[in-house]
């Protein structure tokens, strides 16, 4: 008689080895409820890895697929398979959401935390010329980037800083981001003065992990509350557009993603949370994969769980990306706050199907959506508004409402090793600027291309003879 086995196989994949990094089969299954890989190294043997602890969600993200849109060339060619020659290679299929250009390799912290391993002595200062040929590498890739984000290390302690500013703002580059730590806005209130005059279409990416000193302390290595309170007090009086980004840890501070909500939408200058699971990458002292890993449902579960403002339908897949992306949009109105994502109707979305995005789900909602329209909100589904919906930047044609009226919420899952899905990895959006030029998605950045990384690739690629 057959032997029935534990789970239910659903799907398969390609890998990587949590140790080795070497490509290896893995199996996608449902057991107890939860989706497991299944994969095997000859080396390391049988490695069994939870990547979602909701399998109706898991399932529904593959339904949020839209076409694939590529970059105007890729820069690398396909020889040795994904993950081993981004840059951005033929076989990527999803262009620059958003494009990262990381300006100085160093810091002025060394937290506990970084998955490029920055500190106060590591690395170097780009040239301005290098950045320079960076920004107009994404240009040349994007033609119009949706999204540049200024990064490092701790951009804003580059001596030619503003310069790096000006420079990007020549270009056709629709948003510009500066990713922060946040000690320099904090303590220098005309810094954050002349950062406000970038704006519009302008934002600060605010380091913003927890409440707790403890928390802080095990993350960014100090306690860093009145820095970030600081910061938003000069943020907010400026009303600086700020997206608050928040590094998760089981046991850590995954306990506060309600009450970080919450106080978001009550700061003027705040536009959204962004909350990633940390990845496996760079340094990372005193964490137990085995038991400090979250993965991207159980944060959507707790949001769902915390916040008291969610529904299931309000928190879905980012098509451009589904398996990394999740996002939740909410109109703030009159001091009301009202999620908006259930209005998006999925096969309207992908099928581009219908001539509205908002339909009647029930009467206290449809009230919600007549609200919207009374105030003079309107969402038009022109192919170039929907692009900017899915990359996480609505444009909304509102005379009386703004920018200042919309709140996200993003859910945003860095892949390493150990859920590393090469499915999903072609798809990946959020890129990272190579020093020499070439265009290299997030994941594999961390795990395979920075300096010291390179080396070791190589021998993967002559070992495993692929």
């Amino acid at each position: 008689m057959p032997r029935n086995s534990s789970y239910i196989y659903y799907d398969y994949t390609v890998s990587l080895c949590n140790h080795c990094l070497k490509k290896v089969d893995a199996k996608i299954v449902f057991e107890d409820d939860r989706v497991f890989m299944l994969k095997n190294c000859r080396e390391h043997g049988f490695q069994k890895v939870l990547i979602a602890t909701d399998v109706a969600y898991y399932k529904q993200i593959r339904n949020y697929n839209k076409a694939s849109e590529y970059p105007l060339r890729p820069t690398t060619r396909t020889e040795f398979g994904c993950p081993y020659d981004c840059g951005l290679c033929p076989d990527h299929e999803q262009h620059s959401c958003l494009t990262l250009i990381e300006v100085t390799d160093r810091c002025n912290l060394q937290c506990p935390t970084c998955y490029a391993g920055s500190s106060p002595t590591y690395g170097r200062h780009r040239t301005l010329e290098e950045i320079g040929r960076m920004l107009d590498r994404i240009v040349e890739s994007e033609g119009e980037p949706d999204v540049v984000q200024i990064s490092g290390g701790e951009p804003t302690i580059h001596p030619q800083f503003f310069e790096i500013l000006d420079l990007a703002k020549t270009k056709p580059i629709k948003h510009l981001m500066l990713n922060t730590n946040g000690v320099r806005i904090a303590g220098d209130p005309a810094f954050a003065e002349r950062l406000a005059g970038y704006m519009p279409d302008f934002e600060v990416y605010l380091q913003f992990d927890s409440f707790k000193p403890e928390a802080l302390r095990r993350l960014r290595g100090k306690d860093l509350t009145k820095v970030r309170m600081q910061a938003l007090e000069h943020l907010n009086k400026l009303d600086l557009s700020t997206t608050l980004v928040v590094t998760l840890q089981k046991g850590v501070n995954d306990d506060e993603i309600g009450s970080i909500i919450e106080f978001a939408l009550q700061q003027p200058c705040v536009r959204g949370v962004t909350f990633q699971p940390t990845q496996i990458a760079g340094r990372l002292e005193d964490f137990d994969p085995a038991t400090d890993r979250l993965t991207p449902t159980e944060i959507r579960q707790a949001i769902l769980a915390q916040s008291g403002i969610f529904e299931p339908a309000d928190l879905i897949p980012v098509p451009c990306n589904p398996d990394a992306l999740t996002m939740g949009y909410v109109l703030k109105l009159e001091g009301e706050v009202f999620p908006l994502t259930r209005f998006l109707d999925p096969e309207m979305l992908l099928n581009n199907a219908g001539n509205t995005i908002v339909y009647e789900q029930d009467p206290e909602l449809h009230r919600h959506v007549l609200k919207m329209f009374s105030t003079g909100i309107s969402v038009d589904r022109a192919e170039q508004d929907l692009h900017h919906l899915l990359c996480c930047l609505p444009q909304v044609s509102a005379p009386q409402l703004s920018y200042r009226n919309l709140f996200r919420v993003i859910i945003m899952n860095f892949m390493d090793a150990y859920d590393f899905d090469v499915r999903a990895i072609k798809k990946s959006c959020v890129h990272i600027v190579h020093k020499d030029g070439r265009i290299v998605p997030f994941e594999t950045m961390n795990l395979f291309y920075r300096d010291h990384l390179e080396h070791y690739l190589n021998q993967i690629k002559l070992s495993s003879h692929v």
